[in-house]
């Protein structure tokens, strides 16, 4: 392979690229911000409120969730303690295997999770400058990106 042909396989040497990243660390930073201060008005932590949206999808085992969201399985029990306190979460243990407690949303949970989400405006604005093929693009775009990072074992 030619030096040309390596610099067009390595796009993070590029101008554009850097500029995308920035722009990415940017926006991410901007969520973050909104995410905290929206959990924080529902006295949540973010953390708390993390576990909440993952649990979204059903429920969950606590080694799972502390995968996902790359901490110690010592603090989602920690976490999770908190939000079965306040009656957001249930712990059960699966049926499959009693070893494993799955953590599953309450209404309660459900509801303030949603709220949670609906409150969130920040890139509310930003897309609506976006017709919905240029939405439709960048999602899959997104998509793309992190299908491309989630390499083997991920």
């Amino acid at each position: 392979m030619d030096t040309q042909q390596t610099e067009a396989a390595t796009p993070q040497s590029d101008e554009i690229t850097r500029e995308v990243v920035d722009l990415m660390a940017n926006l991410v930073a901007l969520f973050h911000r909104e995410y905290e201060d929206a959990a924080a008005a529902r006295s949540l932590t973010g953390a708390q409120a993390k576990v909440l949206a993952l649990l979204r999808r059903g429920p969950l085992p606590m080694r799972h969730i502390a995968q996902t969201l790359s901490c110690e399985p010592s603090n989602i029990t920690g976490i999770v303690d908190r939000l079965e306190a306040r009656g957001f979460v249930t712990r059960e243990a699966d049926r499959q295997d009693r070893r494993v407690k799955l953590v599953a949303a309450t209404e309660t949970g459900a509801a303030a999770s949603e709220e949670l989400r609906e409150s969130l405006n920040f890139a509310r604005e930003p897309l609506a400058a976006l017709d919905t093929e240029e939405r439709a693009l960048l999602r899959d775009l997104l998509r793309r990106m992190l299908t491309g990072a989630s390499g083997p074992g991920a």
